[in-house]
């Protein structure tokens, strides 16, 4: 029944559970408690891309389609003791004068604790903190396409394949993820010896060598009115203080889409290319895997990707 808590035990750690019964998806009656089963399934592939990353989330107490809807960066009262965390300066804020305790969110108990609070979407830097808490040089990039009506996902894909093309000239290794909202991220693996200013001023080159060599299709300044059906690289998501939806993470979308890890031969059928429901990606998953798993970095590891040209 509505209301009723549970106490579960999730690899040692104890969790009260509520409302598993509450719609959360009002257009396909999708529950609480199938947006944990989704988590419970994707855990093992979805965790290394959260791991050591401060975790923003993005909550809907009472579902999609009712409000409020709100971003949480810091620890809410109540959390459990057992909750990792870590206090850094707050996004844009002179240093030290104004500082976030944000989770990080490495296990499954984790997962289960922020989507108890209706924490639909989990949005994380490019960079990850060390031991010691202090946030690290980013170890990706990240290219995040938003296409302008009546463009979408078809237009893309189209521009995807042009990125990796100009990514790999320069020996990085871009790798896709339709983000289960309008359109899709690319994300390389880079060295970690280079601070986010470097890597967001490479994206931003990139981009607007783009769109001079692609103008039809491509833009590279936020101006709406450049947009209408054209894909934006926005190139901004390496800024140091922004936050990219985390592959594998649930959607607060109409429908239960997932930001889901790609082929590049999903890519060349542009015309069949969907956004992901959670059934979907489960299902997929048994027989791919994390496509992003064996060139990204993961659980800690640096130095796996090449620097970025600086010039």
């Amino acid at each position: 029944m509505a209301g009723e808590e549970q106490l579960v035990e999730v690899g040692g750690r104890t969790l009260r559970l509520r409302n598993l019964d509450k719609v959360l998806y009002p257009s396909t009656g999708t529950t609480k408690g199938e947006l944990l089963h989704y988590l419970t399934g994707v855990a093992g592939l979805l965790l290394p891309h959260l791991r050591d990353r401060p975790a923003t989330r993005k909550r809907w107490p009472d579902g999609v389609e009712a409000g409020p809807t709100f971003f949480e960066k810091n620890v809410p009262r109540g959390a459990p003791s057992w909750l990792r965390d870590v206090t850094l300066p707050a996004p844009g804020s002179t240093k030290d004068r104004e500082m976030v305790t944000y989770p990080l969110i490495d296990d499954l108990a984790g997962l289960m604790w922020a989507a108890n609070l209706a924490a639909l979407e989990l949005h994380v830097p490019q960079w990850r903190v060390g031991p010691r808490g202090a946030a690290k040089n980013p170890d990706l990039l990240v290219i995040d396409l938003d296409p302008g009506p009546p463009a979408g996902l078809p237009q893309c894909a189209e521009v995807a394949l042009a990125v990796r093309e100009r990514l790999q000239e320069d020996g990085l290794d871009p790798h896709p993820v339709t983000s289960g909202g309008k359109g899709m991220q690319l994300y390389a693996a880079v060295s970690g010896k280079q601070d986010s200013a470097t890597v967001s001023d490479y994206a931003h080159r990139l981009a607007e060598e783009l769109e001079k060599s692609l103008p039809r299709l491509v833009v590279s300044r936020m101006n709406k009115n450049l947009r209408k059906n054209r894909v934006l690289l926005d190139w901004s998501q390496n800024n140091g203080a922004k936050t990219t939806i985390c592959p594998f993470s649930p959607r607060g979308r109409e429908r239960p889409t997932a930001a889901a890890p790609r082929s590049w031969d999903e890519l060349s059928d542009p015309g069949s290319l969907l956004q992901l429901e959670f059934g979907d990606v489960l299902e997929r998953i048994e027989d791919v895997g994390d496509p992003l798993a064996s060139s990204l970095p993961s659980g800690g590891a640096t130095g796996v990707g090449p620097k970025v040209p600086t010039s």
